[in-house]
């Protein structure tokens, strides 16, 4: 008859009928019974034919207690029962990191579904938008639009296949994963020590996960700068094609999911992403004057010339870019004089008035670094963060658009020191802007760079 338990105590497989003594015996009670195991024989000590019920640490193996008097005399030992207690604590900790790491990486697989269906809407909404734009030029530019769609469409089947690719590495590797759970669960299950003890150390090992957990969602903007080109170009394109040999390219942004490139370190490193920024006349305060081909600004106590415009500053002392920021940036302000603040600014702030939604740093449109001769402070909604560091008339900022990072820093010859860091989703078209104190004193000025990738 087939063997119904096995009895750690006795080493011998019982069937149903043989088994009853078990139940009423009372000194059989007490005796260990668990499932029907072939392997009883492999609890006797070869040595001594005696049960091992002893685990020695220091040998890392179980023992019988006359093993404990000669060959392990001396030796950590404890009670086989008590070792499993301890290795059980060690798996159900090895489970814990396992079933973490199962949902991370599902809570990632999510994102990247998430990052698919963004890349589609954004690549459908650029398209649109470019067919619309050529639409007006259809005569000029019928060609053209096509050479964009297809540029579109292959960058978008790029994308998707790069995040898809990415999606069936995290299903393996959860696959994997459930595979290695079910594995310790069943050891975990085991109730014969011997046999936990013997399986344990070729199961409890993790392997390194080689995925990394941090992916970063971007909002809708992968081909954004597709109709920012196309948006200039329906401006310019008339004029450019009646010149003699005149070729337009647009190139897709490319859109890495993974890994997000690395931010610079040093200041060649940062003037790689130098740009020309010019101050827009349109935007400025009646009581700043330009100069300097529009890169200098100055406080000054008569009003400018300037002709009504709906973009300008009417009581806030401010001026924004002429150049619309994208991408990769990194541009210097040489500041002077009470109080200068260098600012990063939506398009969409309000022009008139003197209240928070027109000041630079008091609103959600806008983040503002302003500086004193003794110190700085970081402005960004009417939140401040006081900056107590040395003070130098030059201050540099870095913008990433797509991964939403904006740096400022101070500027002491070749030495940058990073004053504040804002790590955000910039949603608008966004350009740098500069406010100044009353003061006849106050003046900035955006340089100049010999090299410069604009």
């Amino acid at each position: 008859m087939r063997a119904v338990k096995s009895c750690l105590f006795c080493l011998i497989s019982y069937c149903e009928n043989h088994l009853q003594p078990h139940y009423d015996v009372p000194g059989l009670k007490k005796h260990k019974l668990v499932n029907p195991s072939k392997k009883l024989q492999e609890n006797i000590c070869s040595r001594h034919d005696e049960v091992m019920k002893i685990f020695c640490r220091t040998d890392q193996q179980c023992i019988c207690y006359l093993c404990t008097m000669d060959e392990h005399k001396g030796h950590e030992t404890v009670p086989a029962a008590a070792e499993r207690t301890e290795k059980q604590k060690e798996l159900q900790v090895s489970r814990q990191q396992i079933q973490q790491r199962i949902h991370d990486q599902e809570k990632d697989l999510k994102l990247l579904q998430q990052e698919v269906e963004a890349i589609n809407v954004s690549a459908d909404k650029a398209v649109e938008d470019s067919e619309k734009i050529f639409t007006e030029l259809i005569h000029l530019i019928q060609k053209r639009s096509s050479d964009v769609k297809q540029q579109i469409r292959s960058q978008q089947e790029t994308e998707v296949s790069r995040v898809k690719d990415l999606q069936e590495k995290l299903e393996q590797e959860i696959t994997e994963l459930k595979r290695k759970d079910a594995e310790l669960e069943q050891l975990s299950n085991t109730e014969d020590h011997n046999q936990f003890l013997h399986n344990y150390p070729s199961l409890s090992a993790l392997s390194e996960s080689t995925h990394s957990s941090s992916i970063n969602i971007r909002p809708l903007r992968y081909f954004e700068d597709v109709t920012a080109a196309v948006s200039e170009l329906r401006d310019k394109l008339e004029d450019i094609l009646r010149g003699p040999s005149k070729n337009i390219s647009l190139t897709a942004t490319k859109a890495d999911v993974l890994p997000p490139p690395s931010e610079p370190t040093t200041r060649e490193d940062f003037l790689k992403y130098s740009v020309k920024v010019t101050m827009n006349p349109n935007t400025a305060n009646k009581h700043l004057e330009l100069s300097e081909g529009n890169r200098k600004v100055t406080m000054t106590n008569e009003n400018q010339c300037y002709l009504d415009h709906p973009d300008r500053f009417t009581k806030r002392w401010q001026v924004l870019s002429k150049q619309r920021l994208t991408g990769r940036c990194y541009w210097e302000v040489e500041w002077s004089g009470r109080s200068v603040e260098v600012a990063v600014v939506y398009r969409s702030i309000e022009r008139t008035g003197d209240s928070a939604e027109s000041s630079f740093g008091l609103n959600e449109n806008s983040w503002a670094l302003c500086c004193w001769p003794t110190y700085y402070a970081f402005y960004c909604d009417g939140n401040r963060v006081n900056i107590p560091y040395s003070v130098s008339s030059r201050v540099g900022v870095y913008l990433d658009y797509r991964e939403g990072i904006l740096s400022f820093y101070s500027i002491f010859g070749p030495t940058m020191i990073l004053l504040h860091k804002v790590k955000t989703t910039f949603t608008q078209p966004l350009h740098a802007g500069v406010w100044l104190s009353r003061s006849t004193t106050n003046s900035a000025e955006f340089i100049k760079f010999k090299k410069s990738n604009n």
